[in-house]
């Protein structure tokens, strides 16, 4: 497995294991936080998966773009949760719209993708 695909598992495991820690803290607790663990906990397999059966550069650029949308996106409600202030202004909407754009890039990649063709 290459390196950058090493790292993209390994990220994609503490993606997991951020959502299940975050998902304990957001029961005892209210607000959006649970938002942020599912959110982490959804997205954890399928970097995983990306990772482990990468196909082409698309799909591993739509990786890198669901990770940094779960960056924006999860950071920003942790940081309102447990700093009282968020990441910078619009950091959770353009996570979420960065999620959206991997996943269209990965579904684009599918379409494109050579492998296993002739």
């Amino acid at each position: 497995m290459p390196q950058t695909d090493r790292i993209l598992f390994f990220l994609g495991a503490i993606c997991g294991a951020l959502g299940v820690a975050l998902s304990a803290v957001a029961a005892h607790r209210e607000g959006s936080l649970g938002t942020a663990a599912n959110m982490l906990l959804f997205h954890a397999p399928a970097l995983i998966g990306l990772a482990a059966l990468r196909f082409g550069r698309l799909q591993l650029a739509g990786a890198w773009v669901l990770l940094l949308g779960l960056a924006l996106f999860c950071g920003d409600i942790a940081a309102r949760t447990f700093l009282g202030d968020r990441l910078f202004p619009m950091a959770a909407p353009a996570g979420g719209v960065l999620l959206i754009g991997g996943w269209i890039l990965v579904a684009v990649s599918a379409v494109v993708s050579r492998r296993g063709s002739a």
